[in-house]
């Protein structure tokens, strides 16, 4: 399992100003390392609770963590070094926001020959539906395939029962 998370320099001297005007276009609210309203956590800077992967997910010892700067993982990061050190050549991806980092890393993926699956139901975004809809038709037509956490569950025990035992 890998971890693909915002984590950018409290200085910000890893961003570029179109990624801070993204998250702040009119200058006039919270962007980017600007604390936010309820608690003052920093906005997606390294270590804080605004960049946090949510309490409900736990990252295990083995998973492997990448902090990552634009809206795809694959730029400025090691992420390509560590899948093919890995020996991996299809990725499933899943997180927020299905229609901007998620499927900026997945175009990217794509483009380096990974094989791409979006698992529809272990994404999401706030951004409104007719977004989501064009993202899943887009991987569909261009970069991938789509499928359900429960298609990964049914071929995953699938494969399992297919193994031969250990002679």
């Amino acid at each position: 399992m890998i971890w693909l998370n915002w984590g950018n320099r409290a200085d910000l001297m890893n961003i570029s100003a179109s990624v801070r005007h993204v998250y702040n276009p009119t200058g006039l609210g919270v962007g980017l390392g600007d604390p936010l309203p309820a608690n003052q956590a920093p906005v997606l800077q390294k270590g804080s609770w605004a960049a946090a992967v949510v309490d409900e997910l736990e990252q295990l010892p083995d998973d492997i963590s990448v902090d990552k700067y634009r809206m795809s993982g694959f730029w400025d990061t090691p992420l390509d070094s560590i899948l093919r050190n890995l020996g991996r050549s299809t990725l499933f991806f899943t997180g927020v926001n299905a229609d901007q980092c998620v499927m900026a890393t997945l175009q990217d993926a794509s483009f380096l020959g990974y094989d791409c699956i979006l698992v529809s139901d272990c994404t999401a975004t706030t951004s409104p539906e007719y977004c989501w809809q064009a993202t899943i038709y887009n991987v569909r037509q261009c970069f991938g395939f789509v499928c359900s956490s429960h298609n990964v569950l049914d071929a995953v025990k699938l494969n399992e029962s297919r193994r031969l035992p250990d002679a």
